[in-house]
């Protein structure tokens, strides 16, 4: 694979670089990192408290633009991790961001740098640590990252892993489960015969733009084209696993196999049935079970909704943000209120603060 902190196929990020999301240009720094620029609005990971006393302000219709700026990311939105590569030392690395765009952009950030993840080996975490004290030295201002979730493969069946989930929990989930007698499951694989068709390709992009159109965060709004790359490119080996209902295509989750890690990427969704029929939970076990039957090690299941997954018995692995303000008075702004845009972390925090008052009174 071509970087060091990678979950994905090359093929994947390849992709990502021939067809950024809308309204984004993507390209390589000198080493082959990947970077992408964009619009970028500052109140999309601050918190709820925050982001209500921001817009209460006078005039703030008026002047929310100056809250969107060209943002230069040193990263990519396919991959779990922003991607490095052995080719240049971490020191060069930091000292080359700083230079070719601390002045060129107004904000300039260095995304998903793992912190001792589990799901890396040494050498990819120990760069990432140089990396984040280089950047430091840099002048840029570390911010809490989101929580990627995953789940070790360390059990025999579907059975013992509920088994370790609380009676509450496993009442939920067992009633859940029940609807899958009514779906039926397939697995496709990319290049298959039927991606060639138009109309499968546009139903399957509109599926994925019913999750886009709910979900909380906008940010990046994947293309047609890129889903047809995606869908077409048989290299990537990408499992696509269907949910039919009543011969209609009702779900999809878009998974690879990548040094036996079932990562979990996308999914696309038909409202209100899916929701009716439990996909979302359907699709969770669905891949835990794959995962196991194949003798993978882990399931890396994303970034989003950690308070669902954490009730599925994920665990979390955080990443920080290496940000750099262009404006001097800004960039001491930033490092004052850094936490108020730190929201996983934050309820990390708050779900073992609960935990623990939850025991003192068992």
């Amino acid at each position: 694979m071509n970087y060091l902190t990678q979950l994905e196929p090359d093929e994947l990020v390849e992709t990502f670089l021939a067809s950024p999301p809308q309204d984004f240009t993507a390209w390589q720094l000198t080493g082959g990192v990947p970077a992408f620029a964009a619009r970028f609005d500052l109140l999309t990971t601050a918190d709820s408290e925050f982001q209500q006393k921001i817009r209460l302000w006078p005039l703030f219709r008026w002047w929310q633009r100056f809250l969107q700026p060209l943002t230069c990311f040193i990263g990519t939105t396919v991959s779990e991790y922003a991607l490095f590569t052995q080719q240049q030392a971490a020191q060069q690395l930091a000292l080359e961001i700083k230079q070719n765009y601390g002045k060129k952009y107004p904000l300039l950030i260095v995304k998903d740098i793992p912190q001792q993840s589990p799901l890396l080996d040494t050498q990819a975490n120990e760069y990432a640590a140089t990396l984040i004290q280089s950047l430091q030295q840099q002048g840029f201002i570390a911010v809490e990252g989101q929580a990627l979730a995953w789940v070790p493969i360390d059990f025999q069946d579907i059975d013992e892993y509920l088994s370790r989930l609380s009676y509450q929990r496993r009442k939920n989930f067992r009633r859940k489960l029940k609807t899958q007698s009514l779906v039926e499951i397939g697995c496709l694989h990319s290049g298959d015969a039927c991606f060639q068709d138009e109309a499968v390709l546009e139903q399957y992009y509109q599926l994925y733009l019913n999750v886009y159109a709910q979900s909380e965060i906008h940010f990046d709004l994947l293309t047609r084209e890129f889903f047809v790359r995606l869908l077409q490119d048989s290299s990537n080996q990408a499992r696509i696993f269907t949910y039919h209902y009543q011969q209609q295509l009702i779900g999809y989750n878009i998974c690879f196999v990548v040094n036996n890690m079932l990562v979990d990427k996308y999914i696309g969704f038909v409202y209100p049935l899916a929701r009716k029929l439990n996909l979302y939970y359907l699709s969770w076990f669905y891949n835990l079970n794959f995962a196991r039957q194949h003798g993978l090690d882990f399931y890396v299941a994303g970034w989003t909704d950690p308070q669902v997954k954490a009730s599925l018995g994920a665990r979390f692995t955080f990443t920080k943000h290496m940000v750099y303000v262009r404006n001097p008075v800004l960039r001491v702004l930033l490092g004052k209120m850094s936490s108020r845009f730190e929201q996983d972390k934050i309820w990390q925090e708050t779900s073992k603060q609960h935990s623990q008052d939850g025991k003192k009174h068992e």
